[in-house]
């Protein structure tokens, strides 16, 4: 089996690393919109590098995985399921619900296997939790509480076309949300600060926001994050329910400290970033991508499954444009 893969950034680099060292994902074959940095990776790794993504295409694989800067995920993913490609695809689809809703259109059109790149699904704590939840263990559930925190604020130039908090960042915990309660959103209400630096009042987005989720059941979430957490990063789901309670994220390495004189001592070495927090879940999906190929097992996270993460994360950003709640059945669908 020969694997393409487009776009060695930083979580390109990492998921072309994680795929060589899988000795069922075979050869790679490396493109990047830098020709020199696609080859560079290459010889680490001791895969192939091609001068353009057209070569990739051309040259032969089995299967796709895009990992370039947002605006080129749809054109690849299209491209790749007209040819009969199976697609893993880093979120988002598209910088935009509508042209989200357009790709994943176009492969269900053409009968064509996407796994979104939702690496949560894959992490020991929500899977736990999810088990939990689903056992009845924790009785009936009431609150879901969520945080994601990055020790620092991304570039300018990120957060212009990242698509703002909520589709960028929080739309992992919309995904979690409903892949470990089981649950639908009905309704969102969310706002947001940019008291912060001024990069993110300069590009029309917030450092932090927060967003209450009413689910299908009644179950309220609380979704908050921000882009300036200096303690470190710091991810964790609480989920109450009648009979018990569990944290997932919630180690020796969770930068928080009690404030209680007998509490536990701060984390003396927090977690850093996402990559090194979500290390063994990112290999985890990729592994379980190629077994999707070789028709080996199920799709852990298809489109329209990552769709209804994005739908949440369109609601909360209407919501907090307008100020106002808002019903999932006003966003579009497939």
């Amino acid at each position: 089996m020969r694997i393409g893969l487009i776009g060695t950034g930083r979580i390109g680099s990492f998921h072309a690393a994680a795929l060589a060292r899988w000795p069922d994902a075979g050869s790679l074959l490396l493109a990047d919109a830098e020709p020199g940095r696609a080859a560079r990776l290459a010889d680490r790794l001791g895969a192939t590098a091609a001068p353009g993504v057209d070569q990739v295409f051309s040259w032969g694989v089995d299967a796709l995985v895009v990992t370039c800067a947002t605006e080129g995920h749809a054109e690849l993913v299209v491209r790749a399921v007209r040819r009969g490609l199976p697609v893993f695809c880093e979120k988002p689809l598209a910088p935009d619900l509508a042209r989200g809703l357009a790709v994943l259109r176009e492969v269900a059109a053409v009968g064509g296997v996407l796994q979104v790149g939702f690496m949560r699904r894959f992490d020991a704590g929500y899977g736990t939790a999810r088990e939990l939840v689903r056992s009845g263990a924790l009785g009936r559930l009431h609150t879901v509480r969520t945080v994601t925190a990055d020790p620092a604020p991304p570039t300018a130039a990120y957060l212009a076309t990242s698509g703002g908090l909520f589709r960028d960042c929080l739309v992992h915990d919309f995904d979690a949300v409903r892949w470990v309660t089981g649950r639908e959103v009905t309704e969102v209400y969310a706002t947001g600060s940019d008291a912060g630096p001024p990069r993110f009042r300069e590009t029309g987005d917030v450092d932090t926001a927060a967003a209450v989720l009413t689910l299908d059941d009644g179950t309220l979430v609380t979704c908050s994050g921000t882009r300036c957490n200096g303690a470190g990063y710091d991810v964790r789901m609480e989920l109450a329910g009648e009979l018990d309670q569990i944290s997932t994220g919630l180690d020796d390495r969770t930068p928080i400290a009690s404030a209680e004189p007998h509490g536990p001592p701060p984390a003396t070495k927090p977690w850093s970033g996402f990559l090194e927090r979500f290390a063994p879940a990112y290999e985890a999906e990729l592994a379980a991508f190629v077994r999707l190929v070789r028709g080996e097992g199920p799709n852990a996270c298809d489109g329209p499954e990552a769709l209804a993460a994005f739908r949440v994360a369109e609601a909360c950003e209407r919501s907090r444009r307008e100020r106002r709640p808002v019903p999932m059945e006003e966003l579009p669908d497939l």
